[in-house]
């Protein structure tokens, strides 16, 4: 029964295991348009926009406080056609001194809510750290930008997304109606 709750769950699921997908279930192969046997043992890198966005992930993960083991954000993502989508991915692994090590994680397709516009790398990341409530100054210190810098980015993001003020933007980015 636990090999069909896994295979069967509403939501994109597979274990992890240095960076390598070594397992995953149905619908995580229908999110990234592969089947289960083409998506078994493939880097998860392959999965990821482009390698700067792969390797800016992993160094959040190694930057996390020891002791935790669990892991959160919403990102960009590329299905194997090679279309981009938003993306909410949701981890725990089985060692928090190790975050490569052996994990499960939950991918859910934003899409539908979401649509993903052309986006600099920098830009997403101010938009991700925008929707969580950081202000221009604390987005500024994680990004080691100048607070100036992290605006700038914002109102790049307002125009993109024809957003008038910053609530509408945020509205827009996490999908919420307005």
């Amino acid at each position: 029964m636990t090999d069909f709750a896994f295979d069967h769950a509403p939501v994109g699921l597979a274990v992890l295991d240095k960076r390598i997908v070594r397992r995953c279930n149905l619908h995580f192969a229908r999110i990234f348009e592969a089947s289960v046997e083409d998506l078994t043992n493939l880097p998860i890198s392959e999965l990821y926009p482009s390698r700067d966005d792969f390797n800016r992930i992993g160094e959040r993960l190694q930057q996390m406080e020891t002791g935790i083991d669990y892991y959160s954000d919403e990102r960009i993502m590329r299905r194997r056609s090679g279309e981009l989508f938003w993306c909410r991915v949701r981890g725990q692994s089985v060692s928090s001194e190790a975050p490569f090590t052996t994990g499960v994680w939950s991918f859910a397709d934003l899409s539908d809510d979401r649509p993903v516009v052309s986006l600099t790398p920098r830009e997403r990341d101010v938009a991700i750290l925008t929707c969580r409530g950081l202000s221009a100054k604390e987005i500024g210190v994680e990004l080691k930008l100048s607070y100036r810098t992290v605006e700038t980015h914002r109102a790049h993001l307002l125009e993109k997304f024809g957003a008038r003020k910053l609530p509408e933007l945020v509205a827009k980015l996490s999908g919420m109606p307005l």
